[in-house]
């Protein structure tokens, strides 16, 4: 299957170690660990084969050291789990032994093979033996690759002026970063910032914005840019040319700052029910939005409501959130404390004002569960409702409104009950962010918000180097939340910007210009735009810019010539992988 050009995968000149995990049985309670070690000892390339327990162990990982060391191999193998739990810990290993990187392979045999044939012993061997001998191929053809060096400038741009936007303003100046923030809206603070008394301790959110904005005056190093927008973006990471378009009575004005990363903290839009989805549209019924705002603009004594006074209010929850059909699938988490903690305000307004509490499920998480208790102890009446029967609201032929619902406390009697006013308890929903979207690449989830690489590993990375997102926009959150997001947003961004300069990974696309007849077909398969035309040697080609390219290999099969090629999985390093796989022989019935 090699082509003439190509290295074959038939040479033993490469020296590789192997070394199969047992995971603590996670891999040898369904895979014989010690036949595919036989196995692999006598494959072309092979001097070091061995299965430890661990092998991310401190102990095994100083043996590999010693094995490099001593036996001087030029290729390391490591079968075990997820690239995403360990690569860096091998990668490691190989660099503290003074060998490349990336002549490391992690093959994975828990997920993909022990973990998956649980019942087939024999199968989930001959399996593992395929996958070994396939990266063992694969890194007989590695070359040795260096990562990317790029210079960064040491500022960052802040989209969004909310809470979650200004704190990490704050944080990058104060550690010498100069920051940029560019807001959309005329004034700074976002939901925050029209917010009064907020749970768990009635800080007003208008007061904590105000305070953040005269720390952002007292800091030379932050400029704030309101009624402005980002609408472009050119360069390479580290060293960003940002395209803000700022709004202004006489036109637009268009400016251009360098920026070494961006955090987007553009915040979220409350979900707002179509007219009739639970008598909204009918006098009397509120959003959760709007009734906080009642409540704090309301006098000490006295809620009114269109200079009616409140006597009784019926609060709906989950109104928008947790509907699989007409809402949002999630639970935006924050709704039910907010709620909480606004009837407690009411209670303190006018104790004799009855609440109703009409809810699926409650979430106060945390100390915020101490909110409940004291709203109910202070008066508040809670009432469940099943998922499929949820509360009916209909205008009352002697005025005022009645809430229909089946309650599950009380042996699911169905109630009605009249009451002054209702609140339909809105969660978050994703902004509307289509144009900072599609400058910026960054990658939206089925729920609308902005995706991060990984939860729990880099949540606030995206992508797109040197991106990160903190806030809202990634999902629904509270202000604290939102704010250590932030800040972590923050301590990415400077692990990046303060020492200079950044190492990307090499395994990027690359051309082969003999090959190239300038076609343009895989211009357009790159979604990070890093493919460009280049004049070179008379004719028209495709160039890769290795600091833009993620290395997803799109472009790979577009190019009809085969003139591209992505280091680190090139055609001859796969071909030979699966010619390794399929050259699996059958285990012998004797496996036990």
């Amino acid at each position: 299957m090699s082509q003439p050009d190509e290295p074959t995968t038939g040479g033993t000149e490469r020296r590789i170690g192997v070394y199969i995990c047992h995971c603590g049985g996670n891999i040898s309670d369904y895979v014989d660990v010690e036949a595919v070690r036989e196995a692999l000892k006598d494959e072309p390339g092979v001097v070091v084969s061995e299965s430890p327990v661990f092998a991310c162990s401190d102990g095994t990982q100083h043996d590999m050291i010693d094995d490099i060391r001593a036996q001087h191999l030029d290729g390391l193998v490591v079968a075990s789990c997820s690239p995403k739990l360990h690569q860096v810990t091998f990668r490691n290993v190989a660099k503290r032994a003074d060998l490349n990187q990336y002549a490391y392979t992690q093959v994975n045999v828990r997920e993909q093979d022990s973990w998956a044939h649980q019942h087939d012993r024999a199968g989930a061997t001959e399996k593992a033996i395929g996958l070994v001998r396939a990266g063992v191929a694969k890194t007989r053809l590695s070359d040795p690759l260096e990562p990317l060096r790029i210079d960064t400038v040491p500022s960052a741009l802040v989209v969004g002026g909310g809470v979650a936007g200004l704190r990490a303003a704050i944080g990058l100046a104060d550690l010498g970063i100069q920051a940029v923030v560019v807001e959309r809206e005329a004034t700074l603070g976002g939901w925050v910032g029209r917010l009064g008394a907020t749970f768990p301790d009635d800080t007003s959110g208008a007061d904590e914005i105000a305070g953040l904005v005269e720390q952002i005056k007292a800091r030379r190093d932050i400029t704030v840019y309101t009624s402005a927008e980002l609408t472009g973006k050119s360069g390479t990471f580290g060293n960003y040319a940002a395209e803000l378009t700022l709004h202004r009575d006489d036109g637009d004005k268009v400016l251009t700052v360098g920026v070494g990363a961006i955090i987007v903290a553009t915040g979220f839009d409350s979900y707002l029910p179509d007219v009739g989805e639970f008598g909204y549209g009918i006098d009397g019924v509120v959003t959760l939005p709007e009734f906080k705002e009642l409540v704090d603009a309301a006098p000490s004594g006295q809620l009114s409501y269109a200079g009616r006074r409140v006597r009784s209010i019926a609060y709906v929850y989950c109104v928008g959130s947790r509907q699989p059909a007409g809402g949002n699938e999630y639970c935006s988490k924050y709704c039910c404390t907010a709620t909480i903690h606004a009837s407690l305000q009411v209670a303190r307004l006018d104790a004799s004002v009855r609440q109703y509490h009409l809810y699926r499920d409650i979430r106060a998480y945390g100390r915020n569960e101490l909110l409940y208790n004291s709203s109910r102890e202070a008066g508040s009446t809670y009432l469940k409702f099943a998922d499929d029967q949820p509360p009916a609201v209909a205008k009352l032929a002697g005025g005022g409104l009645g809430v229909t619902v089946t309650d599950l406390l009380t042996e699911s009697r169905e109630l009605t009950i009249p009451v002054d006013l209702v609140v339909l308890v809105t969660g978050m929903v994703p902004r509307e962010n289509a144009g900072l979207t599609a400058v910026l690449k960054l990658p939206v989830g089925s729920d609308g918000f902005f995706n991060e690489i990984h939860p729990k590993l880099r949540p606030v990375e995206t992508v797109v180097d040197g991106v990160m997102i903190a806030g809202c926009c990634q999902s629904p959150r509270t202000v604290g939340e939102s704010v250590a997001a932030g800040l972590a947003a923050v301590a990415q961004s400077a692990a990046l910007l303060k020492k200079g300069y950044a190492e990307l990974e090499p395994l990027v696309a690359t051309v082969d210009p003999a090959r190239c007849i300038g076609s343009g077909e895989c211009l357009t398969s790159c979604p990070y735009d890093a493919i460009t035309r280049i004049e070179w040697d008379g004719r028209s080609i495709a160039s890769v810019d290795p600091a833009t390219c993620k290395g997803c290999g799109g472009c790979v099969p577009a190019c009809g010539q085969d003139a591209i090629d992505l280091l680190g999985y090139t055609d001859a390093q796969m071909r030979a992988a699966i010619e390794g796989l399929i050259a699996a022989e059958p285990v012998k019935e004797a496996v036990s």
